[in-house]
């Protein structure tokens, strides 16, 4: 979608639907003076009865607006001034986008002034308000007769008072980043019937050929010459034409002999549970257990259309876990790619052990660091809630680094504890580990795990079980896949390549 930046006087704008961002207790002068006065005077009696407030998220509209050349006015909250963080505008202008997107057809205008974006640059502005014209206007609806969300016709961002020198800059990179969060949105939010090991496959290699990247993808003739016996033990139960595969999507923006950082994504397009089968509530939303897989591929998809000067490989890990005669059996002991024997005590928690085998392949490819993303965990989600990502590491920079990237992004990350006796709890009596821990650190003794895979190479684990996928609509965000730490990823790969 062509996002384009304009500037000039918000009463002659000509749109569907005129978005205004107003702070609590905002000036009356200039943009917002003037809008003021070509409505007679409507902005200054609303803020006087108390229905217009300026509160966060708050949504005000005005549908008869004869003193302005736009068919209706949405004013949003941006909350007081001194406050407004990224994160927080995100949520404001998703919400206005969401309201309006309700209808096809639409045309939206969203006016930014300097006096309201007292603690955010315009170029943040700018960005955000670019990605959020396009997530807030995707829903998960795509398969319904009739949606309840439809794209923007068109969309513009009007500046008046401020610098608009790094405006044109700021849409393109916020219209990258929208269009691979929704790319990774729209993977999780596919029914299983529809996105398996193949067809996740056949995606991938298509974005990657579209943008003129290497792709790779290992099939089950592949996966055993590797000796993935892990991930392969995993995908058994499945029918024949739903076999595992690994893509791996390489970009190289920097020079060949430069650091390469390895994006790894648990790609389980559903999970049954296998042999410890989940009860139906728990196994409802399961084709989002594919979500990590999806996030390595939306963003890698943006770091390369940014061109960002670093190298890069997405490794994509893709399974289903099912139930049949020749599923994988608790009491199977299997071997992974680099030697390690594993006692299954739990096929479901089978994410780690299609992890384990990628995380190997990765390394040996020449990682020389790697983060991996997967919906791992219930026990993150007990322990963070469903808005924060748990962060795991086996060195401290390199989680700095993701950390510091995830709170310029605006997305909530929370670093936790890897201390060793966690691995006490993964020994077992007939292997060199099992692939439980027991009822208690659920989160931390899965990440453990996966530290014996990563060949000590600096490693964070990022837990996404419970922000990367909504269980219910809210006024600022769509139920379902959200996208969550696309953008934290490119923030973390823009820094590499400082």
């Amino acid at each position: 979608m062509n996002i384009s930046l304009s500037s000039g006087t918000w009463s002659k704008v000509e749109c569907s639907w005129l978005i205004v961002g107003l702070p609590e207790a905002p000036d009356l002068s200039g943009s917002l003076g003037e809008l003021n006065t070509a409505l007679n005077g409507s902005v200054s009696r609303l803020l006087e009865t108390g229905d217009l407030k300026g509160k966060l998220a708050e949504l005000l509209p005005l549908h008869d607006v004869p003193g302005l050349a736009a068919d209706r006015v949405l004013f949003v909250g941006l909350g007081k001034s001194a406050e407004l963080t990224r994160a927080r505008f995100e949520k404001a202008i998703m919400s206005a986008v969401r309201k309006v997107s309700s209808q096809d057809g639409i045309t939206v205008a969203i006016c930014l002034s300097d006096a309201s974006l007292e603690s955010i640059s315009v170029a943040v502005a700018v960005e955000t308000a670019a990605t959020a014209i396009l997530v807030g206007a995707q829903g998960q609806d795509s398969l319904k007769a009739e949606p309840e969300h439809f794209p923007l016709t068109a969309a513009s961002i009007v500046l008046t008072e401020a610098d608009q020198s790094d405006a044109t800059a700021a849409i393109e990179r916020g219209v990258i980043l929208g269009e691979a969060i929704n790319l990774t949105r729209e993977l999780v939010n596919l029914p299983p019937q529809m996105l398996y090991p193949e067809s996740f496959a056949s995606r991938a290699q298509a974005v990657a050929t579209n943008l003129g990247l290497q792709v790779d993808v290992l099939g089950q003739a592949e996966l055993e010459a590797e000796k993935m016996g892990s991930l392969l033990a995993v995908s058994q139960g499945s029918s024949i034409n739903r076999g595992p595969r690994v893509v791996a999507i390489s970009y190289q923006g920097a020079a060949a002999d430069a650091p390469t950082l390895a994006i790894v994504g648990k790609g389980v397009t559903f999970d049954s549970g296998g042999l410890s089968i989940k009860p139906s509530e728990s196994m409802i939303t399961m084709k989002c257990d594919m979500a990590g897989a999806a996030t390595a591929l939306g963003a890698v998809a943006a770091i390369a259309r940014l061109k960002l000067p670093v190298n890069v490989v997405a490794y994509m890990g893709l399974v289903e876990n099912m139930i049949s005669s020749t599923s994988y059996k608790l009491g199977d002991i299997l071997t992974a790619r680099n030697g390690v024997t594993i006692e299954v005590q739990n096929t479901d928690a089978e994410g780690r052990l299609v992890l384990a085998d990628v995380l190997s392949y990765a390394v040996d490819k020449g990682a020389d660091r790697i983060v991996d993303l997967a919906t791992l965990t219930g026990a993150c989600v007990v322990a963070l809630g469903e808005e924060v990502t748990g962060a795991f590491t086996n060195d401290q920079n390199w989680c700095d680094t993701i950390t510091s990237a995830a709170a310029t992004a605006g997305e909530d990350i929370w670093q936790m504890p890897m201390f060793d006796h966690f691995a006490e709890l993964l020994k077992s009596e007939v292997a060199d580990c099992r692939n439980i821990g027991g009822r208690w650190g659920g989160a931390i003794t899965a990440a453990k795990f996966l530290e014996k895979f990563v060949a000590r190479k600096p490693w964070v684990h990022l837990d996404i079980a419970g922000p990367s996928f909504a269980s219910s609509n809210s006024a600022h965000r769509e139920g379902g896949a959200t996208g969550c730490m696309v953008r934290s990823l490119v923030e973390a790969a823009a820094t590499l390549a400082e």
